[in-house]
């Protein structure tokens, strides 16, 4: 059963790891998927791999310009938008004493403006035809807190925050909002880390590993579907376990 069957999905951040991970998960369940992300070359790679259901935008999340002629190209190329998967994201770690102003606004205009924005410019569409499925990604970090990680800590935080406000504005307008909180995952970024930092991520999850890609993107794609149709609101962990 395609359960996004003729739906049409944003996913920011998709030319990579878990974004590239959701847009080949939402391609096998019959979604139209548009990968936004300003790594070119690896999302229009991405894109091209995924067939003709897929096509791939250069839009910098931190420019609500950008986003707005992005999600009208998206209705032109598409016909409509249904899903949006704010998945984009960076860090900029470092302790209070060290981190920079330029360092904490970068990770703010990126993991909380960015979804400010994305949801400002494509909420009208879903509006329009009274059905939306959002999803932000959040992480057991925002929830939590983490060591030398205030800027992004705050951002996932907020992202919380806004789900909710955003839950209770839309719901009438046929739109579902929801977080997904991951825990340690294994992209290629993370296996790239010092194995002793991996091996203390696998010890300090009870699961004894790290999750995988596809493991965040069968959560996107529940929450997307309408199998997810009364849950709006809500923060999903998705980490092992690793919070309690």
């Amino acid at each position: 059963m395609k359960r996004l069957k003729e739906k049409v999905a944003i996913i920011t951040g998709g030319a990579n790891g878990i974004g590239k991970a959701t847009a080949e998960k939402f391609i096998i369940e019959g979604a139209s998927v548009a990968i936004w992300d300003i790594n070119e070359k690896e999302g229009i790679a991405t894109a091209k791999a995924l067939g003709d259901k897929c096509k791939f935008y250069k839009v910098n999340t931190t420019s609500l310009q950008a986003i707005e002629e992005a999600a009208a190209a998206c209705v032109k190329d598409f016909g409509k938008i249904d899903i949006l998967i704010n998945n984009a994201g960076i860090t900029k770690d470092a302790t209070l004493a060290k981190m920079t102003v330029d360092q904490w606004q970068q990770v703010i205009d990126v993991n909380l403006s960015g979804v400010f924005y994305c949801v400002k410019a494509v909420s009208p569409y879903m509006i329009k035809n009274a059905y939306g499925r959002i999803v932000n990604a959040s992480s057991v970090v925002g929830l939590y807190g983490n060591f030398g990680q205030s800027n992004y800590v705050a951002t996932k935080a907020g992202v919380i925050g806004l789900t909710k406000v955003w839950a209770r504005e839309l719901g009438r307008k046929g739109i579902t909002v929801n977080a997904i909180a991951p825990g340690f995952i294994a992209t290629e970024m993370v296996k790239k880390m010092p194995e002793k930092v991996i091996d203390m991520m696998e010890g300090k999850t009870p699961l004894g590993r790290l999750g995988k890609p596809e493991e965040i993107a069968n959560t996107y794609a529940f929450l997307a579907s309408d199998e997810a149709a009364f849950i709006s609101g809500a923060t999903l962990s998705v980490d092992g376990a690793v919070t309690i």
